[in-house]
């Protein structure tokens, strides 16, 4: 299918793909059942720079390659087609937008410190934001977190959870209220904690479904009494979820992308498998039910596509985009998740098995629906701006009985 992108990003597209095919692909094949290394993928990492799709989206300057978002999408999608194609092109989560807000609001220290050493993939990150309850989750306005500043120290008290790779981190963004007489959304702020500073404690990495290729730990983290240099905060005071909003949006989409890729890929298995696999007197390519089925997943990862594209211009044209973000990230965590879905029952036993890649995806495509913002907050978004203008004239002839 053709997309309106550019020639950079077509071109990038090609190499990705190529990359993958050539390199992840095969690698992923090898270790089909296995958890892979850090070695591994720092082998892979090596590899994506010899192919030259090594995190496209960072600047030149901090080790990337300054390639803009909408140009590249088309990448997110290749990497996403394997749970090794993120971390080996240094478009991972939650780095990948930990990376962005530091390039985005952070010092020229903070970038020498902490964004020049990920971009490398020396270092790892989390960002500390969801708390458990009464705090802050799906409503962050309940954010109870605290960084009060006391000379030149912030001291930071509180406790998140589900902080992805936060176990593994070497520093986390951590979203605190910093003014505590102010409404949350003019008060928080986000501040740079290193993960050994004294009275970070990793608690434990929580127990939770998830893919095995690739391990994903998501921490619960207690602060108490952390103090960090006043220079650790990120951005301006009180501006942390302006700073939250900057990532999150971009991050939704790249997030898109990837689990497109990730569906797409599923639906090559599907297909190849059907293809081959014959019952009740023909292939299960020729059976009606399941060609429509598959014709109706294709045509749903083609809107999805299409409209992350459209929410990622908006984006780089300087616009917010909430509702057309909101829009992408609803409509491509559910189609991919049902297409996983119908690509593993197409496959039969052979789908839920640890041979083939479905299993992984099926595992990892769930928590879509529910990480950087759940469904029912996006729909929330949506229908809010959908009911702000609404005109009496439509309903001028509704009948209308006195009584």
């Amino acid at each position: 299918m053709d997309y309106d992108d550019s020639a950079t990003a077509r071109e990038l597209r090609d190499r990705a793909h190529e990359f993958m095919e050539e390199v992840v692909l095969p690698k992923e094949r090898a270790n089909a059942a296995d958890s892979v290394s850090r070695e591994t993928i720092d082998e892979l990492r090596e590899q994506a720079r010899e192919y030259d799709v090594y995190a496209p989206q960072i600047s030149e300057e901090h080790g990337g390659m300054g390639i803009a978002l909408r140009d590249v999408l088309p990448l997110f999608e290749e990497a996403g087609r394997s749970l090794l194609g993120a971390p080996a092109m240094r478009v991972d989560a939650p780095d990948e937008g930990n990376m962005h807000t530091l390039e985005l609001v952070g010092t020229a220290a903070q970038k020498a410190e902490w964004l020049d050493p990920l971009v490398a993939g020396e270092i790892r990150s989390g960002f500390a934001m969801t708390e458990p309850a009464p705090g802050g989750g799906s409503d962050p306005k309940m954010l109870r977190t605290t960084a009060e500043k006391e000379n030149d120290e912030w001291i930071i008290d509180g406790h998140k959870w589900w902080t992805t790779q936060g176990s593994a981190a070497d520093v986390l963004l951590v979203m605190a209220r910093t003014d505590e007489e102010a409404h949350p959304y003019a008060g928080c702020s986000i501040i740079l904690v290193p993960t050994d500073a004294e009275g970070v404690e990793i608690v434990r990495d929580i127990p939770h479904l998830g893919q095995d290729l690739m391990p994903e730990s998501h921490a619960e983290i207690r602060f108490d009494g952390v103090r960090v240099p006043e220079e650790n905060l990120l951005g301006e005071e009180n501006e942390g979820f302006t700073v939250a909003q900057q990532r999150l949006g971009p991050a939704r989409l790249t997030h898109c992308m990837r689990f497109s890729g990730m569906a797409d890929r599923a639906l090559d298995v599907a297909k190849a498998y059907m293809s081959e696999r014959e019952a009740f007197g023909s292939s299960l390519a020729d059976k009606q039910s399941q060609r429509f089925a598959i014709a109706e997943a294709e045509t749903r990862l083609h809107a999805a596509r299409t409209m992350v594209r459209d929410a990622a211009a908006k984006l780089d044209a300087g616009e917010e985009a909430r509702v057309e973000v909101s829009m992408s990230k609803v409509f491509a965590a559910n189609v991919a998740q049902e297409t996983i879905d119908l690509a593993i029952q197409c496959c039969g036993g052979a789908g839920i098995s640890r041979d083939l890649p479905l299993a992984d995806f099926y595992d990892a495509v769930r928590a879509f629906r529910i990480v950087d913002g759940a469904d029912e907050v996006h729909k929330r978004t949506i229908a809010r701006a959908a009911f702000e203008d609404t005109d009496p004239a439509e309903i001028e002839a509704v009948p209308r009985f006195d009584g």
